[in-house]
């Protein structure tokens, strides 16, 4: 009578297994695909002019204007004139480029600005003129490791900055040779012990 209690009872539980089985495999069956099914993206509808233009003005506000990307441009080109100073011109090759690089930037940025009379001034046109000469002739002076005509090209090049500050109506900003460097971390020297 044990015995067959026992199996009776071994029995039930088997049976209770396998309903609980069943119905955990019936419930996991219809979830993950309902769950699949939830997390799978529906389709995006076709773009329209107005969402365009909704997402141009988003990214807009998230770019630098100019003056952000000018005082890149500050910096790179005082680091300039202290790699120079100090005859690194490997380094005074990195910020000149640098330079030229983030110019183009700001070129991108407002490729047009006004005068004092109100006349559009294409600053893609300055810009040419500028690498054309003095920062042509800049770049010479570093590639020739020349720091006499680097001081030279150098300070033509801030004055045909100031050109073009004047010509878009901004002759405030006046830039000047620079008298400490942009960041006090870069060791200026060309072959410096290190650490230090």
């Amino acid at each position: 009578m044990i015995e067959a209690r026992s199996k009776s009872r071994n029995l039930g539980w088997v049976l209770l297994g396998s309903v609980l089985g069943a119905s955990l495999y019936a419930a996991l069956s219809n979830a993950v695909p309902a769950a699949l099914a939830q997390a799978t993206p529906a389709p995006k509808p076709a773009p329209t002019l107005e969402s365009l233009a909704a997402d141009m003005e988003i990214v807009k506000a998230k770019v630098p204007d100019q003056s952000h990307v000018m005082e890149d441009v500050s910096y790179h080109f005082s680091n300039l004139w202290f790699a120079g100073q100090h005859g690194n011109w490997d380094l005074a090759d990195f910020y000149l480029s640098e330079a030229i690089s983030h110019l183009h930037w700001a070129v991108r940025v407002i490729p047009v600005r006004k005068d004092a009379a109100g006349r559009d001034v294409i600053l893609k046109d300055i810009l040419q003129a500028l690498e054309n000469s003095p920062l042509k002739q800049l770049q010479q002076a570093v590639k020739a490791k020349d720091k006499d005509a680097f001081d030279k090209a150098y300070r033509f090049t801030l004055d045909g900055c100031y050109s073009c500050h004047k010509a878009v109506n901004k002759p405030y900003l006046h830039p000047q040779i620079p008298t400490e460097p942009a960041t006090p971390i870069i060791n200026f020297e060309s072959n410096p012990d290190w650490p230090k």
